[in-house]
């Protein structure tokens, strides 16, 4: 596929994750900083970085809400961590998810937690798998574009 349809794609891919609520404002922001600048693939290596770190921070929040005492301060801690990290790349949806999962655990009800932690990894995957075709279409255009 040509660069220029390849790029077309891209758009209309980023228009979708912002008209379906999985990115914000700072993922503009992001984007930014890679435009006309000597770091180029700094936005995929914050992003890799993001999926990596939510995919970790997640894992840990299951290993808590699996244990037979709930240690909710630790609950709490991760999802702060969560929010932040989500925030840095703008993953709106996520950042959402996590403020709702928020409320289950300050009701220290570990049946409510695991709902919300069920509801966090879905919006957690939707904006992976958005956030992946983004990268993978921006490889194509890379590998296509004369050097």
């Amino acid at each position: 596929m040509a660069a220029a349809a390849l790029r077309a794609q891209l758009n209309a891919h980023i228009a979708s994750m912002y008209a379906t609520g999985s990115v914000d404002a700072y993922f503009q922001q992001l984007q930014s900083m890679d435009e006309g600048s000597a770091t180029t693939g700094f936005v995929a290596e914050v992003i890799n970085i993001f999926l990596n770190d939510a995919d970790r921070i997640l894992n840990d929040i299951a290993g808590l809400l699996n244990q037979p005492e709930v240690d909710f301060y630790k609950v709490d801690a991760l999802v702060h961590q969560l929010i932040g990290s989500s925030s840095t790349v703008g993953a709106k949806k996520v950042k959402l998810a996590c403020m709702q999962f928020r409320q289950s655990y300050v009701a220290k009800s570990k049946e409510r937690c695991l709902m919300a932690l069920a509801l966090l990894r879905n919006e957690f995957c939707d904006v992976r798998n958005q956030l992946q075709i983004m990268m993978q279409l921006e490889r194509q255009i890379a590998a296509s574009s004369p050097m």
